[in-house]
């Protein structure tokens, strides 16, 4: 009698549910130029229809985001749903005060002694941006909270990720879903042609979607916080006095180093100041995890 291997009969079984209509297709929407270009075309029959945008809020993106996404929530003829986890913002005042100990955002740091640069382990990915949107697609599967994902379902996840941005590609962790990526598969677009594709077909430019506070900010984009809202760079330039200066944060954190949201482990302000030699630090980089940041 024959057996059929298991590595092999579970491969079969992939294949089968991968290629089952989706039980749902969603875009992941970030607000920024990719992921704005994708629901846009969407909106426009160039990609087919989408049973609704999930939008994670952080609550700490500039303004500027939130306009824009109400612009998307407004022009577009399908669902967008915006999901929080909590306030982001909030949170890491909250640590800077000793106050909440689930303190994950990746901070850069400098030991007290010996001046060793480092970062801090970076989850804030994953706790504000990809679980809230797991969360509403259980939701919309109609799954209550614990329950099992049956072995057949199917959702299709388009996420904005573009030609220049192919090493961001990954398979979703998740069984039942399957991350799509047609600006790259498809339609070979690379976040300048996103662009040019904007301004073709008469909608105005969206800003970058990141937490205003993120460490990994280029300092190009420090500047641009800097020049365009002056007020959100001051909230960034208290928060990181705040996050160094609380005594009580490193205490309950047990740790000594000094954290810095700029890359260079200087104080935000002093880091703008020596504004022409700080270029060289925009090679790092600053992509988050699961293509659910800045795009």
């Amino acid at each position: 009698m024959f057996v059929m291997p298991v590595v092999v009969l579970v491969i079969l079984v992939n294949v089968i549910i991968m290629n089952k209509k989706p039980h749902l297709r969603l875009l992941s929407l970030g607000a920024g130029v990719q992921s704005s270009t994708l629901a846009l075309m969407i909106h426009k029959g160039e990609i087919p229809m989408v049973d609704c945008a999930i939008f994670a809020d952080t609550m700490a993106e500039p303004p500027k985001v939130y306009e824009w996404l109400e612009f998307i929530k407004k022009t577009v003829s399908f669902p967008v749903h915006i999901v929080s986890y909590r306030n982001l913002e909030q949170d890491v005042l909250d640590a800077s005060e000793g106050n909440f100990q689930a303190f994950t955002i990746p901070f850069h740091t400098k030991d007290i002694d010996s001046g060793k640069r480092g970062m801090l382990m970076r989850q804030c990915t994953a706790d504000y941006k990809i679980k809230p949107v797991v969360k509403k697609i259980r939701e919309l599967l109609g799954y209550s909270k614990g329950q099992r994902v049956s072995f057949d379902t199917k959702v299709e996840m388009l996420l904005g990720i573009s030609t220049d941005e192919l090493r961001r590609m990954r398979m979703n962790k998740l069984r039942y879903i399957e991350n799509q990526y047609p600006l790259i598969n498809d339609l070979e677009m690379s976040r300048q042609d996103c662009i040019a594709w904007m301004r073709d077909n008469g909608y105005p430019m969206p800003t970058k979607s990141a937490c205003y506070f993120c460490p990994f900010h280029s300092q190009a984009s420090w500047k641009e916080i800097k020049k365009d809202d002056p007020e959100l760079f001051k909230k960034a330039v208290d928060m990181d006095n705040k996050i160094r200066d609380q005594e009580k944060y490193k205490i309950k954190n047990k740790f000594k180093d000094e954290l810095f949201l700029h890359r260079s482990c200087q104080p935000l302000d002093k880091a703008m100041e020596d504004d022409g030699q700080l270029d060289l630090f925009d090679n790092f980089n600053s992509i988050c995890d699961e293509g659910m940041c800045g795009v």
